[in-house]
């Protein structure tokens, strides 16, 4: 299949990149002409194609049904990409929003393109650098008709089954064979968005205990305890034997691991650990719910403090964002 990629950053560029080793063609554009030419560089010969604006990049998708797909930051920058986009494409094209969109604006914007005829898809999508190489969770949502247009698409950017031990009981009636695949059709516009926004609270709740856990070791050698209940454990390898077996072993494990083996100290991470929005969005809805969730508000709560003093705790999750997503936050 043909599709445009606006947005070639560290996914965007990565998810062009995969495509075309899958075969599919794809159309690149960004803002900056030397990140064009570097992903076009990286992409298989004869299958991506430069664009110098949204306008060239549509005029260059010679597909009947033209598909594009948005990955950009969430807020103004994509809002002005798919307005763009909706003077440009036609009835029965496809616009994908492939990053961190609120899923209230999904929603909005679905409904606003239907008009013109145009599909939204958006795109939750999970695998930060590393999937180039390993694919991309997604869960995605849009109408059955423009999802089933896209799924070749979906199905080269997915995973696939890969090594993972099959769950017991998935042959049951009305389990979504695609989700063993590692991608998900969740429901209408924004429900794909709403998913992946709940994934990432969850994820803040998950590191911030790694990181808590952490801490309370490192601080076990502490002289304000007495002489015989202090320990000098090694960070590094209680990690590392954590990850051989044990019931919290896990990719962040593996991120946390790997950048305490270089370097237990975690000295060149700030602590000052940032927030991009989905964990505010999941404790918005959650409100509007009535669901409590504690732990999801005290690992926010806890990103919020870190900006005025943090300690080590702070560090390892700075740790673990620059392994899945090369967030930087060193000093």
């Amino acid at each position: 299949m043909q599709i445009g990629i606006i947005g070639l950053g560290r996914m965007g560029g990565n998810i062009a990149v995969r495509l075309t080793r899958h075969g599919h063609d794809v159309v690149l554009y960004d803002r900056s002409a030397d990140v064009v030419e570097k992903t076009h560089d990286r992409a298989e010969a004869g299958h991506a194609v430069k664009a110098d604006s949204v306008a060239d990049l549509v005029s260059k998708i010679t597909a009947a049904r033209k598909i594009v797909w948005v990955m950009l930051p969430a807020g103004e920058i994509t809002e002005a990409a798919v307005q763009e986009l909706a003077g440009l494409l036609g009835r029965d094209d496809i616009v994908i929003d492939g990053g961190n969109t609120y899923y209230k604006d999904d929603i909005r914007r679905a409904h606003q393109l239907a008009e013109k005829g145009i599909h939204y898809v958006d795109v939750g999508t999970s695998g930060g650098v590393w999937g180039l190489e390993r694919g991309y969770c997604m869960m995605y949502g849009g109408t059955k008709d423009a999802t089933d247009h896209i799924d070749p698409i979906l199905k080269a950017l997915a995973p696939g089954k890969g090594d993972v031990e099959r769950t017991s009981g998935r042959d049951r009636a009305g389990l979504d064979p695609r989700a063993e695949e590692g991608y998900l059709h969740c429901g209408p516009a924004g429900s794909g968005h709403f998913v992946k926004m709940v994934h990432n609270g969850i994820e803040y709740g998950m590191m911030q205990a790694f990181a808590e856990g952490f801490d309370v070791m490192k601080s076990k050698n502490s002289e304000t305890l007495p002489a015989d209940q202090r320990f000098d454990l090694n960070m590094a390898d209680i990690a590392e034997v954590w990850r051989r077996g044990s019931v919290v072993a896990s990719w962040l494990l593996d991120l946390t691991a790997d950048a305490m083996a270089k370097s237990e100290s975690l000295g060149e991470f700030s602590g000052q650990v940032a927030d991009s929005g989905e964990g505010r969005w999941t404790i918005e809805a959650a409100i509007e719910e009535n669901v409590p969730v504690p732990v999801m508000t005290a690992a926010l709560f806890t990103r919020f403090r870190s900006r005025t003093g943090n300690n080590y705790a702070e560090k390892v999750l700075s740790a673990m964002r620059f392994g899945f997503g090369g967030h930087v936050e060193k000093k």
